[in-house]
This record gives structure tokens, C-alpha cells and sequence, in this order.
């Protein structure tokens, strides 16, 4: 989906789209998303130090499998993809070396096993078609059965791209990372979900709603400066299809390889005030068109609201449950993508209920 143009990248987007809108977060996003986040988050014993960053994989990828197979957590299939997919991801920008022992070769092993698997449960799923029985899921692979007219590898391709979608957990990890230097921060988050929890409770209900996730206002700000100063995606590829293309008075040929860099847009002084700063009350009452953690324009990233519930719902119970402490030193790294050395290492303690 990263390289396909003209219609086929038209039919991707739609699917991805169609998957990932607003009926679709409203009616079943939402609630996979907490399951998978109290699910990580109940797992947690007080001071004992574990990697956060760990962690906001380990929720991402639970959802991942339950979204793209209906698989859960512990199913040994879904074991399987989670394992094959972090290393794939751990691995996918190398050398093109294709030798025993490579990065590269390790990353061609993963990918070939979850597209082995993927490809076992479309086979599964149009037998049943074949028996009369259509079986649907509220899946991805149940909604690129229903509605492409692309072919299979085509299909098993957009799948694997939904796979490759580990921007919440990185974001959650920089969450984690810039929050206790900036204590007002925790705090005001800390009584918008207690308002919100206090809400719920005399209202009898127990679940987030879609209404509950509006109202998270200032845990927004708090989304859009992490993707900022974190800068998740630095940058992204495109190509050159056409001549005569031209950008501030510079001229770039066909076939010329352009990687627009957000990072320098985000760290942009003319753009921002203190850009090392992080500051999320910037946000309120601000749309500034300089923030472009998704891309923009009819390549901005299908599954951008997606990651931003994760990011909100994982912050929700986490604020209102617990209180962390970093217990290292360590700072986010690009290589290329953003991640810990370490893991980003934390205790917490667990909150009285309110």
C-alpha cells in the first residue's frame, strides 16, 4: 500500500478505510481495544520492574491478531504471529544481504510464516463459503474477502500492512517516557478520567463509550505533542511518477526517490515555541496544519483514528489505576524507527479506587 498507485492503491485505501472508519470504532473497536488494554494492564504487579515498552507491544499485538484473524491472545496460531511479526518488524529495514543468519534473511522467514498463516485462514474461510457457510467476522480478513476485487497476494499484502501497525505501542512507550517530566500534566490527565470514571458510575455503566472517548480533551493534547516531539514516523518514501514537478523552485525529475521528513516540520521553531518542550496545553484550542504524524493528503494514514482510541483507552485505565516510576535512564532512539534500548524499564504502584 506504501508503493502502489492508480486504482489498486484507490481499492486498498477503501478497504482500509471501510475497516477502520468511524462505524467500525464505534461499534467494535472500541470495545476489542479495552479488552486488550485492561487485559496488559491487570497483568501488572507493583514494584516489579518490567519494560513499558514491552508492554504497549504486547497490547498491540493481542489486538492485531484479534483484529485481523479473530484469534485470541493465547490461541497457539496467534503465538505464532506474534512472535513472527515482532521479528519481522524487529528486522525490516536492513541490508538486503539474503545469507544464513542476515537480518535481512531473518526478516524474509518471518514475513514468509505470517503470510503462510494468513494465507491458510483465507483458504479456511472460502471453504466455508463453498459449504454454504459464510462465516463473516468482524475481521480484517473477513472485510478484504467481502469486499476486493484485488488479487490474492494483493489481499494478502493489505493484510500484512494492517500488521505493520505498531505506531500506537511506540507512542504509548513516548507517553510514558515524557509524562513524569511534566508532572501538571499527569495531573490534569489524571482528573479528566476521574471525571469521566465518576460519570460512568453514577450512571451505572461500566464500559468506555464512544461519548466517554469525546470528552477525553486534554488526553488529545496529550496524544498530538507525544506524536509530535516523538516524531513516531520521521519520514516517508515516495517517488517521482511524473516530469515538470516542482517545489520551491527546485525541480525533481522522474523516477527521483523524495523523503518528506516530518521530524523537521515538528521541530520546526517557526512552527512551534520551545519545540524540545514537551508541552501539550500548546494543542488546546489550536489545528495547526504543521502536525502530520499520519502524512497528509490522500495517502494520510487509514489507520490514524485507530491509533489515536489505542493510545486514549491505554492512558484511560492506566491513569486511573496506577502511578510509574522510570527506574533508568532511557531515551527514545531512531534505528530507524523509534525504540528503547532498554525498553524503557518502570515500576508502578497501584492506585486506591475512586
Amino acid at each position: 500500500m506504501l508503493v502502489v498507485v492508480g486504482d489498486t492503491h484507490r481499492e486498498m485505501r477503501s478497504i482500509a478505510l471501510n475497516f477502520m472508519g468511524n462505524a467500525m470504532l464505534k461499534t467494535v473497536l472500541l470495545k476489542d481495544v479495552e479488552k486488550h488494554a485492561l487485559l496488559v494492564l491487570n497483568s501488572w504487579k507493583q514494584n516489579v520492574k518490567f519494560s513499558a515498552h514491552q508492554e504497549a507491544k504486547k497490547f498491540t499485538l493481542n489486538l492485531m491478531v484479534k483484529n485481523i484473524l479473530s484469534l485470541e491472545p493465547d490461541h497457539p496460531e496467534a503465538e505464532v504471529l506474534k512472535k513472527a511479526y515482532a521479528a519481522f518488524m524487529k528486522v525490516l529495514v536492513s541490508a538486503p544481504l539474503n545469507c544464513p543468519g542476515s537480518a535481512y534473511r531473518k526478516a524474509l522467514q518471518s514475513r514468509f510464516t505470517i503470510l503462510k498463516l494468513i494465507e491458510k485462514k483465507m483458504e479456511e474461510r472460502n471453504q466455508n463459503i463453498k459449504e454454504g457457510d459464510e462465516g463473516w467476522d468482524d475481521d480484517l480478513l473477513g472485510c478484504v474477502l467481502r469486499n476486493s476485487n484485488m488479487t490474492s497476494e494483493q489481499n494478502l499484502d493489505l493484510i500484512l500492512m494492517f500488521a505493520s501497525h505498531e505506531t500506537s505501542s511506540r507512542a504509548i512507550s513516548l507517553a510514558l517516557h515524557f509524562l513524569p517530566g511534566c508532572p501538571q500534566a499527569v495531573k490534569q490527565l489524571r482528573e479528566e478520567h476521574r471525571e469521566i470514571a465518576k460519570a460512568k458510575r453514577e450512571a451505572g455503566e461500566v464500559d468506555l463509550t464512544w461519548d466517554d472517548y469525546r470528552r477525553m480533551e486534554f488526553t488529545h493534547c496529550v496524544i498530538n505533542e507525544t506524536l509530535r516531539l516523538g516524531s513516531v514516523v520521521k519520514y516517508v518514501y515516495r517517488k517521482a511518477i511524473k516530469d515538470n514537478i516542482q517545489y520551491k523552485g527546485y525541480d525533481i525529475p522522474r523516477g527521483w526517490q523524495v523523503l518528506p521528513m516530518f521530524i523537521a516540520v515538528h521541530m520546526d521553531p517557526s512552527h512551534f515555541d520551545h519545540p524540545l518542550l514537551f508541552h501539550p496545553w500548546r494543542w488546546q484550542n489550536n489545528e495547526s496544519n504543521n502536525l502530520m504524524p499520519f502524512g497528509g493528503g490522500g495517502r494520510h494514514c487509514p489507520g490514524s483514528e485507530l491509533v489515536k482510541l489505542e493510545i486514549a483507552i491505554f492512558i484511560h485505565h492506566l491513569i486511573l489505576n496506577f502511578h510509574w516510576d522510570l527506574t533508568e535512564e532511557d531515551q527514545p532512539l531512531v534505528n530507524p524507527v523509534t525504540d528503547f534500548h532498554k525498553g524503557l524499564p518502570i515500576t508502578v504502584q497501584r492506585l486506591s479506587s475512586i
